[in-house]
């Protein structure tokens, strides 16, 4: 499996501001809004900025930093609706979802959005919101014995008819969901999205996933991230995409950058990222190998809940732009991005930073002999899910 696709434009995708508070677990000022309105503008923006996919967050009870939360689903149908070219990814949790209902409410927004629609599959880590809902907790690797079967219930039902499973959580009869998914040229089924940093969630995102998310990582970070992903995926003939989050300061000089990223953590609002350290314990720390999701987070990564500080998008544009390219070459495939104030600066991204990544991103291909597809019509459909 090559490492990196240097023929294919990289994909730029934005996290939905669906629950309150912002990206950033700080008092500093974030001119965004967790509302519908502000959302609905922010999604026009951005695809007219270049970006291919927002993903809508899946939080039930306030939570770091969060007192009002947006149910992921249903904010992202209406931002389907209310865009032409977006991708939206719903994160969704198995365990709250049974996967027929939730394959059939994806197959809907799919034909509303004319084949937009994708999933993020989220395993489950914030345990109060299960246990005071009523509902399973399951151990941290059981949870992805859980996830996989869920997945391969929704790729099943969405490419098969008279589909059947027989699994340890989900058994499905001889079940056909009509109509089916849109048929999009290149795209077998609404993707599917999947995070997780511990050897579990690896190891099930290479059998199952269309893309792997993973947190923010340094350039080393990332390899050895992905590195289970790719195992497992090699050995069960499959060829996943590759995800990375990151939270993207670009000022005029560096400086300006770095002293931005300072006053966002001096202004921390301490209990509460001091309650989600507390919270992600049943995550990468709770895993028999110490290995996951922020369990090597310090308290400065986690005011950006999701590591996105240490993938280091900051500085001038063409800091960033550079970087973003040196990210491509060691297999990322999509950047997951998010800001202090979106729809300005979604929208400085698209003029600033995106056209300085396609050239370099032309310059990288012509380096090592590929030819640059900047428009994606010498690509190959991808395979990805099968």
């Amino acid at each position: 499996m090559s490492v990196a696709d240097l023929s294919t434009p990289l994909k730029f995708a934005y996290w939905v501001p669906n629950v309150s508070g912002g990206l950033v677990v700080s008092t500093i000022e974030q001119r965004t809004s967790w509302d519908f309105d502000y959302n609905k503008k922010l999604a026009r923006i951005a695809e007219d900025a270049g970006f291919e996919y927002a993903l809508s967050q899946t939080r039930y009870a306030a939570s770091y930093g969060a007192d009002k939360q947006h149910e992921a689903t249903s904010f992202s149908l209406a931002l389907l609706a209310a865009t032409e070219k977006l991708k939206v990814i719903a994160a969704v949790h198995p365990g709250m979802w049974h996967p027929g209902v939730l394959a059939k409410y994806i197959i809907t927004a799919d034909h509303i959005s004319n084949g937009r629609a994708a999933v993020n599959i989220v395993s489950g880590w914030l345990k109060d919101e299960f246990i005071n809902f009523g509902l399973d907790w399951l151990e941290h690797d059981e949870r992805y014995v859980r996830t996989e079967e869920f997945i391969r219930v929704l790729r099943g039902l969405w490419t098969e008819e008279g589909y059947s499973q027989a699994g340890k959580y989900y058994t499905i009869k001889d079940f056909t969901l009509s109509p089916a998914p849109v048929a999009v040229p290149g795209r077998p089924h609404p993707e599917i999205f999947f995070g997780g940093n511990s050897t579990a969630a690896q190891a099930t995102a290479g059998r199952v996933a269309d893309w792997y998310f993973s947190n923010g990582k340094d350039l080393e970070g990332f390899k050895d991230n992905i590195a289970g992903v790719r195992a497992s995926a090699e050995q069960a003939g499959r060829r996943p995409r590759f995800g990375l989050n990151g939270f993207v300061i670009a000022r005029d000089s560096e400086k300006e950058a770095r002293d931005t990223l300072r006053e966002i953590v001096e202004k921390a609002h301490r209990p509460a990222v001091e309650g989600f350290r507390d919270a992600v314990q049943e995550a990468g720390p709770s895993t028999k190998d110490g290995k996951g999701m922020w369990a090597d987070s310090t308290f400065e990564d986690l005011v950006q809940y999701n590591d996105g500080f240490k993938t280091q998008l900051i500085g001038t544009p063409e800091q960033i732009a550079e970087r973003i390219v040196e990210y491509k070459k060691i297999g990322v495939n999509l950047l997951l991005t998010c800001y202090l104030h979106f729809q300005e600066e979604v929208a400085a991204f698209g003029t600033d930073i995106l056209p300085i990544v396609r050239e370099l991103e032309a310059d990288a291909a012509r380096a090592a002999g590929v030819e640059f597809d900047p428009d994606g019509t010498l690509a190959v459909p991808s395979k990805a899910g099968v």
